[in-house]
């Protein structure tokens, strides 16, 4: 059948099961959304406030769901501000089409209104991207988009389509999406027994699960995995909930603000065995001396990751779940009781402490995850409140956690929550911010109020950029360059002003209140926490230092 190439998007989205789409339209991109609002009633179009949001909520809707996220803008400045969001997906290996607008093919290359090279400059930051300039190009191209999108290591691409390509006509023919099977033809036998070799002669054993285990899906495999070794297990911040944070041999994340446990549990181990993790440097400080007293086995699906940040001993390429399939039948059933009690006597020696009286950010996490049973979609913004949600959270199963690791993305947190709830249908999400990054994209509040999503907004204010400030005062003689934010700022009347419920808190007692009137609501809602301005992330490890350095207030107070 003749379609326009506007029809012909529509059509390719609605063949790949596309039932949402984040976005925000303009000149350029008039034809796509004409033919969209024909659709309305098969695609939900959920206009953002900024197309950045729009990027963070298809970012945060495939990490909730594991579908691909897709996001829209125009030319000119509404694809540029989707890079950001692009970028950050990029970084998390989150599978996003960005699909942009621009000006007609005739117009490209002559500095024409709202014309960027969106492909050029997207380009380090994508996993593909094309600009389609002939229509009969469109659907292929769209088709392969998605395809590339979701397979392998995940991953953004962009399709940047010039306007008059929007409105020409070409054949189309609907076609069934073909299934993105996970990629086992590298994972060869002779690195399967060299890994059982490695786990079967090792004494202690430590395990260390990042996102690919997340994303492959291996929760279970993971978890018989780990029975059959025997080993303590730690984590990334992007590989939360991959195993179950509430068992017993669970000693919590490694690296910079890893705990204590795992940072010299890691150091002292004689084999590490990496599942699905690159070896960030956040993870791995000081690279000449990580790990130093161990062998490194790493299951990774991309070769690109190998030896690139760490060298490792041996490795298995390939999907982390179908390496556990075949890597556990070969392995017996190991017992590491006198390494266990090793790491249970330092899990003793230096257990997490939440600091004393009053309200602060790990006082304000354990007591959303007594309230709510541990059982809900954790959102986050980037910096102190992030790492406090990944510390006194337990996360029991994938995509739990919707985060910004690796591009560490200051207002990721808001438009993500609502893409995530969006493709939970509605479920409750809390995000976890800062005033700083609160104020970053806090226009999407009223997406959040438009849409109708239960996200629970809980700012942890304490009037500063906490991160940054904090490495001011143990590393830059408490220069408090810029990190301030003593202003008047009125946050809940902010929030009341976009039409969301919103309180602020003090005390205990009142923070736990607005939290009980948040779980009995499915409307958005904007719970200002009022911290101190000094509170701290501990423990910490000094940039360039090895992580069995780690340090918390006591060690820093003797020095």
């Amino acid at each position: 059948m003749q379609l326009n190439g506007s029809q012909i998007v529509i059509e390719c989205l609605k063949e790949q099961r596309v039932d949402t789409v984040f976005g925000y339209p303009g000149g350029a991109i008039l034809n796509l959304y004409d033919e969209l609002y024909m659709h309305r009633d098969e695609i939900h179009h959920v206009l953002t406030s900024h197309e950045q949001g729009a990027a963070h909520a298809a970012d945060g809707y495939a990490r909730a769901t594991g579908k691909v996220g897709v996001c829209l803008a125009t030319s000119g400045p509404g694809a540029t501000n989707l890079v950001t969001g692009i970028a950050t997906a990029y970084m998390d290996s989150v599978p996003m089409v960005a699909i942009t607008c621009n000006v007609g093919l005739a117009l490209l290359g002559k500095d024409s209104f709202q014309e960027v090279d969106i492909a050029g400059i997207t380009m380090p930051v994508t996993k593909h991207n094309f600009i389609v300039k002939d229509v009969e190009d469109l659907a292929p191209t769209l088709r392969r988009a998605f395809a590339i999108a979701g397979s392998g290591r995940p991953g953004p691409v962009l399709v940047d389509i010039p306007k008059n390509v929007t409105s020409d006509v070409a054949e189309f023919s609907r076609e069934n999406p073909k299934k993105i099977e996970p990629v086992t033809k590298t994972i060869q036998k002779e690195d399967l027994e060299r890994a059982v070799a490695m786990i079967t002669e090792a004494k202690k054993p430590y395990i260390f699960v990042g996102g690919g285990a997340v994303i492959s899906g291996a929760k279970e495999e993971l978890a018989e995995f780990v029975e059959l070794v025997d080993a303590p297990v730690c984590d990334t911040l992007m590989g939360k909930g991959a195993y179950d944070g509430r068992r017993s041999n669970y000693t919590g994340m490694l690296g910079m603000h890893g705990t204590k446990v795992s940072n010299l549990g890691v150091s002292r181990c004689d084999l590490l065995i990496a599942v699905g993790t690159r070896f960030s440097d956040r993870i791995i400080g000081n690279p000449e001396t990580f790990a130093k007293e161990a062998k490194i086995l790493q299951f990774d699906i991309d070769p690109v990751e190998v030896n690139k940040n760490i060298v490792v001993d041996a490795q298995v390429l390939g999907d982390i779940r179908a390496i556990l399939r075949r890597l556990n039948p070969l392995l017996p059933k190991m017992d590491h009781c006198a390494w266990r009690q090793e790491i249970h006597q330092l899990e003793e020696t230096y257990p997490m402490m939440e600091p004393g009286e009053g309200v602060n950010g790990p006082y304000a996490i354990r007591t959303l995850y007594e309230k709510t049973k541990g059982d809900a979609v954790i959102a986050t913004e980037v910096g102190q409140h992030q790492m406090w949600a990944a510390q006194y959270f337990r996360f029991q199963r994938p995509r739990q956690l919707i985060t910004s690791g690796g591009c560490g993305t200051m207002g990721y947190g808001l438009g993500a929550s609502i893409g995530a709830s969006i493709g939970l249908n509605k479920q409750r999400v809390f995000n976890i911010a800062g005033d700083g990054c609160f104020r970053m994209n806090m226009n999407e509040l009223a997406t959040a109020k438009r849409e109708g999503v239960p996200v629970v907004e809980i700012i942890m204010n304490n009037h500063a950029l906490g991160m940054v400030r904090q490495w001011q005062t143990l590393f830059y003689n408490k220069h408090y360059s810029g990190t301030v934010l003593e202003d008047e700022v009125d946050y809940v009347k902010l929030a009341e002003a976009f039409g969301v419920r919103a309180v602020r808190a003090k005390t205990r007692a009142e923070y736990e209140a607005a939290l009980d009137e948040a779980l009995d609501t499915m409307e958005p809602m904007l719970i200002d926490l009022l911290i101190g301005q000094d509170d701290k992330v501990w423990p910490m490890v000094a940039p360039g230092t090895s992580i069995s350095d780690c340090f918390g207030p006591e060690e820093r107070s003797k020095e």
